[in-house]
């Protein structure tokens, strides 16, 4: 979204994308307490995360635990604080309540379901694209696909609905997920990916996805006695000055971790050179969990099968006529 120009005000160009990284502390500033040099640490960027050195205020940053790899650190906080604040301090998610999530493959999708299986009997519906299935059955209940009629699946299951929606897609889901929502029920909004529709920012195919939106009539909302929620960690962390609150979900968060009830899921790995690739796999909805560019690794060789020819000033050439295959530069973390 940052890429296509989807985000709000984001900065000009040239700009280094990136909310969240992991490494050592190499350097403090001189007010600076509880953190010395060499410190294992996790933080939130304002942009400028995709880089060897990144500079970041003291209130965003985390120490994690020893037995904590960087490629998890750096998989953890954007993921599992939005889904910690949503579940539990936005939708107060308990006993016996159900869960429909879409993405379910992907980062925030499986970070919602490994904290809903931390309370009991949850239910926790997904949706993914259906070669994800079979990676991602365990950690949901009913599995659905993404371009299947979700909302009837839902209630031949549930008569009644779900408790909690949390919609990640926007467009036409969100009257769908409203629909589904029981008496109490909080839908909540935290992302539009379906605004990212092609190659390039698109104003008619962004324009088309936003008219989908249902329009939210809050006399309606009185009589069905539901709730309608967003949520944005960026702007929570950097404009809304949250960051205190934030820590104490990543305290909790990490207690969760050592106790070995969550674990962050890395989908690959992948060198800077890679970001096109990397990106390019997001984009293609391919991931199962987080994908991290990691500083210290090297270019994966390309495949055989891959069309694309580095040249020697470093430039990608392509050739479009392979572009329709479906391209893998590297074994992928299970």
């Amino acid at each position: 979204m940052v890429r296509q120009g989807n985000i709000d005000n984001p900065p000009k160009t040239p700009l280094v994308p990136g909310f969240e990284c992991s490494g050592i502390v190499e350097a403090l500033g001189d007010s600076v307490k509880g953190y010395e040099i060499g410190d294992r640490v996790m933080a939130f960027v304002n942009y400028n995360a995709w880089a060897e050195v990144v500079c970041t205020p003291v209130e965003f940053v985390y120490k994690i635990p020893d037995d904590m790899s960087f490629s998890e650190a750096a998989a953890f906080p954007m993921n599992f604080v939005t889904a910690y604040m949503m579940l539990f301090e936005i939708a107060n998610l308990r006993e016996g309540m159900s869960v429909l999530v879409h993405s379910a493959g992907g980062g925030v999708g499986q970070a919602v379901a490994q904290l809903c299986s931390t309370i009991p009997n949850v239910t926790v519906f997904g949706t993914a694209s259906t070669f994800k299935h079979e990676a991602i059955k365990d950690s949901v209940t009913h599995l659905f696909d993404r371009n299947a009629d979700y909302v009837q699946e839902v209630k031949r299951i549930s008569a009644e609905g779900v408790d909690i929606v949390l919609d990640c897609l926007c467009g036409d889901n969100t009257g769908k997920g409203l629909s589904l929502l029981k008496p109490l029920g909080t839908y909540i909004l935290y992302g539009s990916s379906n605004m990212v529709t092609g190659e390039t920012k698109s104003f008619f195919s962004f324009a088309k996805s936003w008219w989908q939106v249902e329009k939210v009539n809050p006399i309606k909302l009185y009589e069905e006695n539901k709730v309608i929620a967003g949520f944005s960690l960026l702007n929570l962390l950097f404009k809304q000055g949250r960051a205190g609150l934030i820590r104490g979900v990543v305290d909790k968060l990490l207690g969760l971790y050592t106790q070995k009830k969550i674990k962050p899921t890395v989908d690959s790995l992948w060198a800077l050179e890679e970001v096109k690739e990397a990106m390019q796999r997001i984009h293609d909805r391919g991931n199962i969990g987080k994908l991290i560019l990691d500083v210290e690794k090297t270019p994966t060789p390309l495949m055989a099968n891959d069309s694309t020819e580095t040249s020697e000033a470093g430039e990608e050439e392509e050739d479009h006529e392979g572009d329709g295959e479906n391209k893998e530069r590297m074994p992928f973390i299970q």
